[in-house]
């Protein structure tokens, strides 16, 4: 491979680490409190189908980069448990389904009937739990929860 190759490959990383930057510094400055899951990247880049996508998104560098901007910018920083049941959880009522599979992208909660897409559905059940964390304290829903923030408690 030449030297094309190669810089090609670092310009395509330093673009991505760019984006993750940009994307970080943007959420911290427009918002006093970002609220994101811990999830467990390692074991997911083990699935073929979506490791190159997993590490494509970075998200355990992401969520660095948001928990030390935060931190910085005086912003509050909530990181939710990867055992809660964000995905699976109807945000509408709270029932919560006892399998969900990956492949279903879209679902109908069995108890109000309302349809969710699968992560908008997590995002709000996400920003719920980290909004509970912080008015109610950090054992809320058996969740295992982080709290970062530069104010004092």
């Amino acid at each position: 491979m030449g030297k094309g190759g190669l810089f090609s490959y670092a310009k395509i990383a330093d673009c991505r680490s760019d984006n993750l930057h940009k994307l970080s510094r943007k959420l911290i400055n427009e918002n006093q409190v970002v609220c994101a899951e811990n999830l467990a990247v390692k074991n997911m880049i083990k699935n073929p189908t979506l490791a190159k996508h997993i590490a494509d998104a970075s998200w355990g560098e992401f969520t660095r980069q948001l928990a030390y901007k935060a931190n910085w910018a005086g912003r509050t920083y909530v990181e939710i448990g990867r055992f809660f049941p964000s995905t699976k959880q109807c945000s509408g009522c709270g029932f919560v389904v006892n399998r969900l599979p990956l492949a279903v992208r879209v679902w109908e909660c069995p108890e109000c009937k309302v349809i969710h897409d699968r992560d908008v559905n997590a995002a709000r059940n996400i920003l719920a739990a980290g909004l509970a964390v912080l008015a109610f304290g950090e054992n809320v829903s058996g969740a295992c929860i982080s709290v970062y923030s530069s104010c004092s408690r």
